[in-house]
């Protein structure tokens, strides 16, 4: 049995969160945007792509300008950072915090080479003393709640990420851990082991502090399963958001039936206008190319009409290509 459920709010250190359904990290993807859509469609909160540490310390231009826009729709927010040295850990903590960050969330768990080959992400699994220095220095750079989200472990059969979630709880008092219960190296591959999501709630049961469970979770039937199976407190959708925000809705009782075509459509014009704000019409253009098939296969299109979008040139272009493929009174709008 699940402790709670998913419509229920709870709280991850003195933040509060309005239900226990959440927008998980999305790497290359979860900007302001769409964290604010999650939220409009119902996420009690929604975690930031990954940024880094030293980006902040730095105050790298675009890693300030872009990876750290913050929306003031979109509180509480949490704002998840990666890295390997403490002290410019705490400093990019700080400089998140002051952007207005409401919690500080450590990258622990990113299967990606380049991630893992500097000594952050799910290397991190590997070094337990530096993981536990880290979330310690985000907590005193950055006077936030620090969250962590970590892999099962590196190869297949190995547990150590379980292992470090407690002592991440017990010697530096992180306030939620959010468990992906498949190792590193599989990244996506197979299936997930919410076995062990459930054994870390019973090893931190009377803690406090909220286990999350994430991985796999891409249509609402597998989140409910994974719930109920992991006994978790809360959930964390990644995949099963990508032109899906509808999800959250599911999840929350505020829908039953599946989005119309001309729900898809509006939905897929406004990220196009949310990623125009964010990037300029130029940049924007280009960026926008990764949400179209997530939307249109949705509709129906076929491989062919989907790929058309790919070769557009700019949103003005797409946004004509989409009134001719698919006739629907949203474009009117």
């Amino acid at each position: 049995m699940s402790r709670a459920p998913l419509t229920s709010p709870f709280r991850i250190g003195d933040v509060e969160i309005a239900n226990r359904v959440l927008l998980a990290p999305l790497a290359g993807i979860g900007n302001w945007f769409v964290r604010v859509q999650a939220r409009r469609h119902g996420a009690g909160l929604a975690v930031s792509e990954m940024v880094s540490s030293f980006g902040l310390h730095f105050r790298n231009e675009r890693t300030m300008t872009e990876l750290l826009r913050i929306h003031p729709s979109e509180h509480p927010v949490s704002i998840q950072l990666f890295g390997h040295d403490p002290e410019v850990m705490a400093s990019g903590a700080a400089v998140a915090a002051e952007a207005g960050a409401d919690l500080i969330d450590i990258n622990m768990g990113c299967p990606v080479r380049k991630v893992r080959k500097v000594g952050a992400g799910a290397e991190l699994l590997r070094r337990p003393e530096l993981a536990v220095a880290l979330a310690r220095a985000a907590a005193e750079g950055s006077g936030l709640p620090v969250t962590v989200k970590l892999r099962s472990g590196i190869e297949p059969g190995d547990r150590s990420g379980v292992d470090l979630a407690v002592r991440l709880v017990e010697e530096a008092r992180v306030a939620a851990i959010a468990l992906h219960p498949r190792s590193a190296v599989v990244r996506h591959k197979g299936a997930p082991d919410y076995g062990l999501v459930s054994e870390l709630v019973d090893r931190l049961d009377g803690s406090g502090v909220p286990v999350i469970v994430s991985g796999g979770l891409d249509t609402a039937e597998r989140v409910r399963r994974a719930h109920r199976e992991s006994r978790a407190d809360a959930v964390m959708i990644a995949r099963g958001a990508l032109g899906n925000p509808w999800i959250f809705e599911e999840l929350t009782g505020r829908r039953a039936a599946p989005p119309t075509d001309e729900e898809i459509v509006r939905e897929l014009l406004w990220t196009m206008e949310g990623a125009e704000r964010h990037l300029g019409p130029r940049r924007a253009g280009q960026y926008a190319k990764k949400f179209y098939p997530w939307y249109l296969e949705r509709m129906g299109l076929t491989r062919r009409e989907a790929g058309a979008f790919q070769r557009t040139r700019d949103l003005d272009e797409a946004r004509a290509l989409l009134n001719e493929v698919v006739k629907t009174p949203a474009l009117a709008a």
